[in-house]
């Protein structure tokens, strides 16, 4: 213990030595928070269970309504939309600044977000046709990759808003709220078709991005809209949830008739914008937190693996599920109902199992992620990757890596 204990402070201490001091450590903090919501959020609310010899997908908020305040918690994915557009927006005018064109811009982001996509893709082809051709059930088979695939929808609503960041910096984000509420009353007040909704995947993570590019031009530096962002938000949705008729689950329900995440609605929205406001009133406690080298370490570590992270969570929770199977007694908490209060304790024994698995999947995929990188460390040093406030890329750990594949 003590000499991994001694490991990890050289680590941190290589991590501190390669961070400009200018680097705004509030906002990896805020992305790193973000990952940790999205990771751990699948893994608490998606539960597998085996029935007849088949798999299939199942979650406690389903057997366990009163559960949904947990949802408030872990669906974060506001806050990272909210990140990307700052960081999109500092990006995009630094490279104006430096006569960089819009496309090579915007061609090496989206080539740096959909990179590690292909290695997922290509394990998932392979082990759904070997499933299949194994004799493995196709309700299995599709439970299994529709988990993998499900998260993915999220990289193109990313990268669609990513290409639309110069027209983002100039809108409001009033904007796209008022379209998703518009949608949102043609759906529900008027009976309109259900497809309509499917507009408010855009428009709805619209709105934080360009409250993130909103932050990036200083608009929201003061704390009074911080503030208003955050009572506005939390009284919007609580409106919405307790006279609106909304689920108060911000994330899918299997089987609920309206969901606020597929596609976002105005509640969702809501809930998002008091989260944008709690991210900026944070940033201070953050930043002073991240100046401990361990702290920061561990906060640029993740930001470096953040694709890989996102990509193969499921993946390590549905390896743990599928060998957990293989077990002649019932495992708790793994491949049981979640529908009764001793799931709870039982699943936060299975966490460090799943993480465990999803270092794995790191070590083995995480250089799809780093991709070409390593000219870039040479190029620009320590900090942003490109110069964008993206991808934080320490000096020496970039050295090490690099002398490592002499």
């Amino acid at each position: 213990m003590l000499r991994l204990r001694a490991r990890w402070s050289a680590v941190a201490d290589r991590v501190e030595a390669g961070t400009p001091a200018d680097r705004d450590r509030s906002v990896d903090a805020l992305r790193a928070l973000a990952i940790l919501g999205v990771v751990l959020g699948h893994w608490l609310v998606t539960a597998m269970t085996s029935s007849e010899g088949a798999l299939a997908t199942t979650s406690p908020l389903a057997h366990m309504p009163w559960l949904a305040p947990l949802s408030w918690v872990f669906q974060t994915l506001a806050v990272f939309f909210f990140v990307g557009g700052l960081v999109a927006a500092r990006g995009h005018a630094s490279a104006r600044e430096r006569g960089v064109p819009y496309g090579a811009w915007v061609g090496q982001r989206l080539s740096r977000l959909f990179r590690p996509v292909a290695a997922v893709l290509a394990l998932w082809t392979v082990a759904a046709g070997g499933m299949l051709l194994g004799g493995a059930a196709w309700d299995t088979v599709h439970a299994l990759v529709r988990l993998v695939l499900s998260p993915l929808w999220f990289l193109l609503v990313f990268a669609v808003l990513t290409a639309a960041t110069p027209l983002a910096v100039r809108l409001h984000p009033v904007w796209p709220a008022a379209v998703v509420a518009a949608v949102d009353l043609w759906r529900f007040g008027f009976g309109g078709p259900e497809w309509v909704g499917w507009v408010n995947v855009a428009a709805g993570w619209l709105v934080p991005y360009t409250l993130g590019a909103a932050w990036a031009q200083g608009r929201l530096d003061r704390r009074g809209p911080a503030l208003a962002l955050l009572a506005g938000g939390a009284a919007g949705m609580a409106v919405l949830v307790l006279w609106g008729g909304y689920p108060a689950s911000m994330v899918g329900v299997p089987g609920a008739a309206v969901s606020n995440l597929n596609p976002p609605t105005s509640a969702a929205v809501a809930f998002g914008l008091a989260q944008c406001g709690l991210a900026l009133l944070l940033r201070g406690q953050l930043a002073r937190a991240a100046v401990r080298p361990r702290v920061w370490a561990a906060v640029a570590l993740l930001n470096l693996s953040a694709m890989t992270v996102f990509l193969w969570h499921q993946t390590a929770m549905m390896a743990v599920t599928a060998l957990g199977l293989t077990s002649p007694v019932e495992l708790p908490g793994l491949h049981t109902v979640p529908d009764s209060a001793l799931w709870i304790p039982a699943r936060l024994l299975w966490l460090p199992v799943f993480a465990a698995a999803l270092t794995v999947c790191l070590a083995a995929f995480h250089a799809h992620e780093r991709g070409g990188r390593g000219r870039q460390g040479r190029q620009g040093g320590a900090g942003a990757t490109a110069g964008d406030g993206g991808a934080f890329r320490p000096v020496g750990l970039a050295r090490r890596r690099e002398a490592s594949r002499v």
